[in-house]
């Protein structure tokens, strides 16, 4: 057997869409400055798929700073993975900096957030440790749990947030760590990235009075929005040194490219000389560290931006309660907009959004979300205003009223858009 036939045969869950979906629901084309105004299939939308949190994508400073690093530098420097020629001052800067702004001992920047994660948790655990997360983990996690599966290892999730599920899985994950003489790694999220919603790490973190295991927690999109300075969920609940491990990204709040890891030196010091995906990838270019100290900066001298954030935010979500809108439990700035329809509603729904209120926002379907559900879900940012704020609940009150008088239950429209 041909190993292409298969693709003839099945596209996958995403990819069955693709011919009718590319360029309009998948693949779309965000043009222009980076803002809450862009160009879409030609025409300006207010834009509310982008995690730029704190509007640093076009912030002045930041822009010079990559202009002017990237003309003195260019991408190529430096050349070679960090062990062998890539290492330099300013990538050591970097990690130091990061390292006391969320108060660990070190941490180790990463080419990418996703492969961040997955390789963290690949190096992190052996055949004989044991895995408990929650049932909610973003996709990397996900990925980098099925490499432990792989090798032998084995892993228990618990019910999103649910602290008595949670304590039932480490009792299981303590008698199988027993037999194997391995060690137990609790991962979750500070703030989860679909619904919005924290993760319980107050009380992860009182079950180690009771469990013997380290903690792990992928703060994405807590990173820069959450906590009194903005250095995330940890510091928003008060357990920053309950936390052993804590997981950021620069591709929300600090809009750019990379990640970093931070925890105490020994555990740093252990990836640092066995992540394979670092140790075999060149190192991050140096425009992206120099952007990402430029960043780092503005994120902890300009607490405005993330104060214009929530000004926003709660604006934005308040209004939309006020209106009857289901926000489910979120707490941060992912603001998820729950509605009773179908999948073909759902496109209907987001094209008369798009082409009639010239709003762009996620829609989310199942198998992400139980079926007959629909979720919008909207990234504010510290450059919307609240203008745009109350333009985008008047427009979301009249789309529900149409979703429930049944406007959306044709897809004739379709063809016409596509």
């Amino acid at each position: 057997m041909d190993i292409f036939d298969k693709i003839k045969k099945s596209m996958g869950p995403l990819g069955q869409y693709g011919k009718a979906a590319h360029g309009y629901f998948t693949f779309p084309k965000l043009e222009g400055e980076i803002g809450p105004k862009m160009k879409f299939r030609g025409k300006e939308v207010l834009t509310w798929s982008l995690n730029n949190y704190l509007g640093l994508a076009n912030h002045p400073e930041v822009r010079k700073a990559d202009a002017d690093s990237a003309a003195e530098y260019g991408l190529g420097y430096p050349m070679g993975a960090r062990m062998m020629s890539g290492h330099t001052s300013k990538h050591e800067e970097l990690e130091a900096k990061l390292a006391e702004f969320v108060g660990k001992e070190d941490a180790y920047l990463l080419n990418f957030g996703y492969q961040g994660m997955v390789s963290i948790i690949d190096t992190l655990v052996s055949r004989n440790d044991v895995i408990v997360y929650d049932s909610e983990s973003h996709a990397c996690i996900m990925d980098g749990i099925f490499l432990h599966k792989a090798k032998g290892g084995k892993s228990f999730v618990f019910a999103h947030n649910e602290m008595d599920k949670c304590e039932k899985m480490l009792a299981m994950a303590t008698k199988r760590a027993e037999e194997t003489g391995g060690g137990i790694l609790v991962i979750t999220e500070g703030v989860f990235g679909m619904a919005g919603d924290l993760g319980n790490l107050k009380d992860i973190v009182a079950l180690k009075e009771k469990y013997n295991f380290r903690l792990l927690v992928d703060d994405a999109h807590g990173f820069g929005t959450m906590g009194k300075t903005g250095a995330g969920a940890a510091e928003h609940f008060g357990v920053v040194d309950g936390v052993d491990i804590v997981f950021n990204t620069f591709a929300k709040s600090m809009a750019s490219i990379g990640a970093f890891v931070a925890a105490s030196e020994e555990v740093i010091s252990y990836l640092r000389y066995n992540m394979r995906s670092q140790i075999f990838a060149k190192s991050l270019p140096m425009p992206l560290v120099i952007g990402a100290l430029k960043r780092l900066e503005l994120l902890k001298t300009q607490p405005e931006l993330k104060e214009k954030l929530w000004t926003v935010v709660r604006a934005l979500q308040s209004g939309l309660r006020e209106q009857g809108f289901d926000l489910g439990k979120t707490e941060s700035p992912v603001t998820p907009v729950f509605l009773n329809g179908s999948v073909p509603e759902a496109t209907q729904l987001t094209m008369d959004l798009r082409e009639n209120y010239n709003i762009f926002c996620s829609i989310v379907v199942y198998p992400v979300i139980p079926k007959d559900q629909l979720m919008l879900r909207i990234i504010p940012t510290a450059v919307h205003t609240l203008e745009d704020v109350e333009y985008t609940i008047k427009a979301f009150a009249e789309v529900k009223e149409k979703l429930n008088a049944g406007e959306y239950n044709t897809s004739d429209k379709i063809a016409n858009i596509l």
